[in-house]
This record gives structure tokens, sequence and C-alpha cells, in this order.
């Protein structure tokens, strides 16, 4: 989950990093009343979860609370990267004497998190070449020693107190990084300004499958689409949209990657991914069923292997689905396991034949999306 800015430095606040005065807003008002208690210019940030946004218009200035008024309105009017500007964050101008960026991720090739960092950030840093970039790689177990975050303070060319600074910042950064379950950690551009080095920015990903344990940072959805939404709402598993037109259910994992991969095997295009988990029952299962509608697909793939799961259950809920609400397009099931023959006697009755290769499944679902398509 992507935090928005102003929560990634709620969170930097907390743990001791230096942050901008300032405080998220929804109007216009707000924002000229935040502009004359900070007492100085300010900046209005649009809150959307997108780069770029000074290139697209959704950072201003402003002198005076009045200016900040009229910029909050501005800026609260318009949509960035395809985004609706609904927050802005006004704060204090820095007077910005330099640029750093310095960011802590996972690399999931070394399986081990990495700092990149560079004494030239700001918003073309990826335009930046590579030998202007360093990267070092921590072992987990050890975490980030101090020495280590000495010595990439050097190497980016920092001294003194500037270095302590830095060294300081980096090492709360993988403090939150532990400590909040994030999978990124960023700021672009760490500003040094006057003496200080201050976080101007702050890009905070949260692992989605920690969320449970992290209660106190507030649940974003606004880089989902709908039918994601719908079933975060309902409860369904692990669920992404993929953009194909096959949905896809399976339960667990590694069987959904496995469909998703068989089904590209043979020239399909997946939906999405979707792991209904273990143990659904026919509630849940009949939920998952109509997000895969919610798509509008050319077929639906559903890959069962019985344990937990119930291949009954699944079938229960398939039958109840087709019965009640009606299934527009065709669905081809692979199921074997736990009371498979009863699960295969139900479908019947409804008219839906299962298979147990998976191979043969998924060259069915394959064959059906392309029905009607010109050779």
């Amino acid at each position: 989950m992507k935090c928005f800015e102003y929560t990634g430095k709620e969170i930097f606040a907390q743990f001791g990093i230096p942050v901008p005065q300032g405080r998220m807003v929804m109007t216009a008002e707000e924002a000229e009343q935040v502009a004359a208690e900070i007492g100085k210019p300010v900046v209005i940030k649009s809150q959307v979860l997108s780069g770029k946004r000074g290139k697209a218009g959704g950072i201003k200035f402003a002198d005076t609370p009045e200016e900040a008024k009229t910029a909050a309105a501005d800026v609260l009017a318009m949509t960035v990267q395809g985004h609706p500007v609904q927050r802005i964050l006004v704060e204090e101008k820095l007077k910005i004497e330099s640029e750093i960026y310095v960011a802590i991720t996972i690399d999931g090739a070394a399986k081990a998190p990495v700092i990149i960092t560079s004494a030239k950030g700001g918003m073309d840093i990826e335009e930046q070449a590579e030998e202007d970039i360093v990267k070092v790689h921590l072992d987990v177990f050890l975490g980030l020693q101090p020495f280590l975050a000495k010595d990439l303070a050097r190497r980016i060319g920092l001294t003194g107190n500037l270095a302590k600074s830095y060294a300081d910042i980096l090492q709360k950064m993988y403090n939150i990084m532990v400590r909040k379950d994030a999978e990124l950690v960023e700021i672009n551009p760490l500003v040094i300004s006057e003496d200080q080095v201050i976080a101007a920015d702050a890009k905070v990903t949260i692992d989605d499958s920690a969320l449970y344990r992290q209660k106190d940072i507030p649940f974003v959805d606004e880089d989902m689409t709908e039918v994601e939404k719908m079933a975060k709402a309902a409860g369904v598993g692990s669920f992404v949209e993929l953009g194909g037109n096959i949905a896809i259910m399976a339960n667990g994992a590694g069987i959904t990657m496995g469909t998703l991969d068989m089904v590209q095997l043979f020239g399909g295009q997946p939906a999405n991914f979707m792991d209904a988990g273990g143990g659904t029952g026919v509630e849940g299962t009949a939920k998952a069923i109509q997000i895969l509608l919610a798509q509008n697909p050319k077929v639906i793939f559903i890959n069962i292997f019985g344990g937990i799961t119930r291949c009954d259950d699944v079938a229960n809920a398939l039958a109840y689905v087709k019965k009640n609400i009606g299934i527009p397009v065709p669905v081809v099931v692979r199921m074997v396991g736990t009371n498979q023959e009863e699960g295969v006697r139900i479908l019947r009755e409804v008219g839906i034949e299962a298979y147990r290769e998976m191979k043969e499944a998924a060259q069915k679902a394959v064959e059906l999306s392309k029905a009607g398509e010109e050779a």
C-alpha cells in the first residue's frame, strides 16, 4: 500500500526525521489558515499517488496566506496524472542549497534490502547516469550498521555535520522499514537547507500482507481499480486486475501463479490474479465469483486443488451463482481433491463440466476466450 506524502512525513516525524512545518488540508480556506500559522512563504502540494506532480502543475508556491488560498483552490480543482486532487499539503517553503536522493527498498533478485542514494536528487533522478548512483545491499541479520551509513555519506560527498545528519536519517529510514513493514522508504529530495538536512518529500509503501499490524497507518485505496476495491471490501483473498479476458480464481498463491502461467503458455490473457485462499466456504466463494464477473471477462477459469477448500463447497457456490444471479460467460473448472466426486456431480447438474488436468482445462479456457475471433 502506497502512503500519501503527508502520511509518510507523519511517520518520518515519529521516527525523528526532520520534515518541513506543515499540515494536510482539504479546502482552500484551511490552506489559508495553515499558511498564516506558518508565517512565511509556503508550498501547496497536491496529495496524489503519482510522481512528477511538479511537472504536471500539482505543486504551487505562495508568499502570503491569501496567495495560498488561491493556489490551493487551483490545485484542488486539478487532476494530476489521472488522479483528482482531494487533499493538499501546505508546508513551509525551504531554501534549497542542494538535493540528495536516498531510498531503501527490497531487491527481489538479491533477496535483500538495498540502499540507493545519489548526490544528484530531485525531479529527474531517473535520468541520472549510473555512475552517479550508489547502491549497497544490506544483510538482514546485521541491519544498517553506523559505519556503513557514514561511508555512504562520504561516497556522495558529504562531510562534517551534514554527513552526520545524513547518516542519522538513513538509520531512521531503515528503522521505519523494519518497524513499519515497509517495502519502500524514499526521500526525494532530501535537501540541504541552511546547514540542515530535511526531508522535503516522503514516499512510503507498506507491505499489504502486514497491514493488519500497522493499524495506525490509514488505509489508502486510491491506486486500486474499482474491482480491486470491491474485492478488498468483500474480503476476497489476494486480487489484482491484469487487463486480460480470462477471469481466474484458484486456492493458493502458488497454484494461482501456475494457472496464470499456463493460460499465458497457451496464448491466453489472464484478467486477474485471485488467490481465494483456503477454507473460503460457499458464501466466500460466491462473492469471489461475482468479483470475477465484475471484470466482464469472456471466460471464467476456476482451478481448485481441494484441501481445506472443499471441492463441493466451490461447486455449490458456482451452482448458487448460476441459478440465482446468472453467469453469462463460459466457465471452465479444474477440480481435484477433497470431496471431488461430489463437486463434479453438483457441477454437472448445472451444466458445468469439470476437468482433472490443469493443462487440459487451461487449453479449453484459452480456446473459449478466442472463440469468434478472426484467425
